[in-house]
C-alpha cells in the first residue's frame, strides 16, 4: 500500500539543503533559546522547525529534512494531516474550553466510545481522558489501587513510563529521567524483562523468572498492578520473546493483579495493529494510549474493564485540561484518517522496506549486533564489532552524520546504543529508500574506533 496522499502545495516530499546545518536563522534561534529556555530542556536537532507535512519537516532556513522520528511516535498520521487540520480548525472556532467535568461536550464521549471499541477485547469498557502519557500511567496506577485495594506496582527493566514522580520511580534509566530528582514514589517493584537479544530465553522461560523474583519479593497479593510496554520505547525497542506477554497476563488474571499495557508509544497502528498486544491476542485489564492518538495534540487516555474503571470514587478522576476539546476533535479524525487510509496496512509495509533495508546492512557491517521492532517502529541496537558490549559512540557519530545530511534520526536504549527509526505512516516508499541511503553512508563514514 502506498503512503497517503499529501497536499503537496503545503510541503515538498523531498529532501532538500539550502544551507549547512544549523542555518544561520536555526543559529540565531538556538542562542535565544539558552538565553530563555531551561537547561534542562535539551534538543536533539540543532534546527529549528518552520512546517511539516507528510514525511518532511522544513526548518526555518528552508532546509527540508526526512522525518524518521515523528516528534517522538506522535505524528503517525503525518504532521498536519488534513482531517486532523480541519477538525481542530473548525473545533477552535466553536470553543476552544470549557473543562469536560464542568460543562462536558460531546467529542470526549466519543472519543471514549471509539477507544472502547478499539482497544483489545470485547468486554464492556470506559475510558478517561488526560493529557500526558505519564498522567495516564499515573491514573491507570490510582485505578488499579483503587480497585483492588493493594499497594504495590510491578514494572520491568529498561522501561520508561514518563517524568513525574510515580512515573519516574516506574522508569528504569537513571540518565537523563531520574538523576537527582528524588526521592522517588514507594511501593514500585522491578522485575527482568524478556530481551532476546542479550538473554537468549523464550518468552515462557524469561515470564516464569519474572514472575518467580515477583511472588518471592513482593508477593502477588500486594500487587496492584503490573505495568508493561508491550514493545519498550526509550528502553530501547526491546520486543520480549513470543509467548512472555500472554504468561503475564495469565499469571495477572490468575493472581487478581490488573495487567496494564503502557501502549503510549506503540498505540495507534504504529507496530502494524493497532495496539501491539493485538499481535499475540493479549487483552490487558488496562491500555493506556498517548502520542499517535491526536495527530501532535495533547491527549491521553486509560481504557479498561468497566469494573475496574469505574471503582474510582466521582470526582477522583480528571484534571482541567484533561480531553480538551481540540484534542478530542483531533483525536477522531487521526482515528478516521487510520482506518479510512488503511495505516495499520501502511506500517506492515514501512516494517518491510526498513527490514529489509537494515537487514542488509547488518550483514555487511558486524556492528550491528540486533534489527529488531514492528511496523514503522523499528531500531538497530549497535555493539563493538565482534560482541556485545553496547557502542554508544556509534550510535551518536552514525545520528550526527544522519542530522547532518538532513535525516531526523533518534538514539534511545538502557545503553545508548540502539537507532530507532518511528517514520510517520504519510511517508512516502520514495522518502524511506533515501533516508536509508543516507543511513547506509553514515555507518560507512564512522569506522570502527581502535580498542
Amino acid at each position: 500500500m502506498s503512503a497517503p496522499a499529501i497536499d503537496q502545495s503545503t510541503v515538498v516530499q523531498e529532501r532538500r539543503l539550502v544551507t549547512a546545518l544549523p542555518g544561520p536563522r536555526s543559529v540565531e534561534l538556538m542562542a535565544r533559546k539558552q538565553a530563555a529556555v531551561a537547561a534542562g530542556v535539551g534538543t536533539t536537532m540543532p534546527v529549528f522547525a518552520a512546517r511539516a507535512a507528510g514525511g518532511i519537516v522544513v526548518d526555518v532556513d528552508g532546509n527540508h529534512l526526512i522525518d524518521l522520528g515523528s516528534g517522538i511516535a506522535v505524528t503517525t498520521v503525518g504532521n498536519s494531516a488534513p482531517r486532523v487540520v480541519a477538525a481542530v480548525q473548525q473545533q477552535v472556532a466553536d470553543f476552544t474550553h470549557t473543562c469536560f467535568m464542568i460543562t462536558p461536550y460531546e467529542s470526549y464521549v466519543a472519543v471514549a466510545e471509539a477507544l472502547n471499541r478499539l482497544t483489545p477485547g470485547d468486554h464492556e469498557k470506559r475510558t478517561a481522558l488526560f493529557n500526558s502519557g505519564a498522567e495516564a500511567v499515573e491514573n491507570a496506577v490510582k485505578i488499579a489501587r483503587t480497585a483492588t485495594g493493594r499497594p504495590a506496582v510491578a514494572v520491568f527493566d529498561h522501561a520508561y513510563h514518563g517524568r513525574t514522580n510515580l512515573t519516574m520511580a516506574m522508569t528504569a534509566k537513571v540518565m537523563p529521567y531520574k538523576h537527582r530528582f528524588g526521592p522517588f514514589a514507594s511501593e514500585v517493584y522491578r522485575a527482568p524483562l524478556s530481551y532476546p537479544f542479550r538473554d537468549g530465553l523464550d518468552g515462557a522461560t524469561a515470564a516464569a523468572r519474572a514472575l518467580d523474583l515477583l511472588e518471592k519479593q513482593v508477593g502477588a497479593d500486594n500487587l496492584a498492578a503490573l505495568v508493561i510496554e508491550p514493545i519498550q520505547g526509550e528502553g530501547g525497542f526491546i520486543e520480549p520473546a513470543p509467548g512472555f506477554l500472554p504468561a503475564l497476563a495469565a499469571w495477572c488474571r490468575t493472581n487478581g493483579v490488573v495487567f496494564v499495557a503502557d501502549e503510549v508509544q506503540t498505540g495507534f497502528a504504529r507496530t502494524g495493529d493497532l495496539f501491539a498486544c493485538d499481535r499475540e491476542g493479549v487483552v490487558p485489564d488496562l491500555v493506556v494510549s498517548a502520542k499517535g492518538i491526536a495527530g501532535g495534540l495533547p491527549l491521553s487516555a486509560v481504557t479498561g474493564r468497566a469494573e475496574l474503571m469505574d471503582a474510582a470514587h466521582a470526582g477522583g478522576l480528571g484534571g482541567t485540561y484533561g480531553g480538551n476539546p481540540l484534542a478530542c476533535a483531533a483525536a477522531l479524525a487521526a482515528i478516521e484518517t487510520i482506518e479510512a487510509d488503511g495505516l495499520v496496512q501502511r506500517a506492515r509495509d514501512v516494517e518491510h522496506l526498513l527490514l529489509t533495508r537494515l537487514r542488509a546492512l547488518q550483514e555487511s557491517d558486524p556492528r550491528i549486533g540486533d534489527v529488531r521492532g514492528r511496523g514503522a517502529m523499528i531500531a538497530v541496537e549497535l555493539v563493538r564489532a565482534g560482541g556485545t558490549d553496547p557502542d554508544p559512540d556509534l550510535a551518536r557519530r552514525v545520528a550526527a552524520a544522519a542530522h547532518a545530511e538532513g535525516v531526523i534520526v533518534l538514539t534511545c536504549g538502557t545503553y545508548g546504543n540502539v537507532l530507532r527509526f518511528l517514520p510517520p505512516l504519510a511517508i512516502s516508499d520514495a522518502l524511506l529508500d533515501e533516508a536509508f541511503d543516507v543511513v547506509e553512508r553514515a555507518f560507512a563514514a564512522s569506522p570502527p574506533t581502535a580498542g
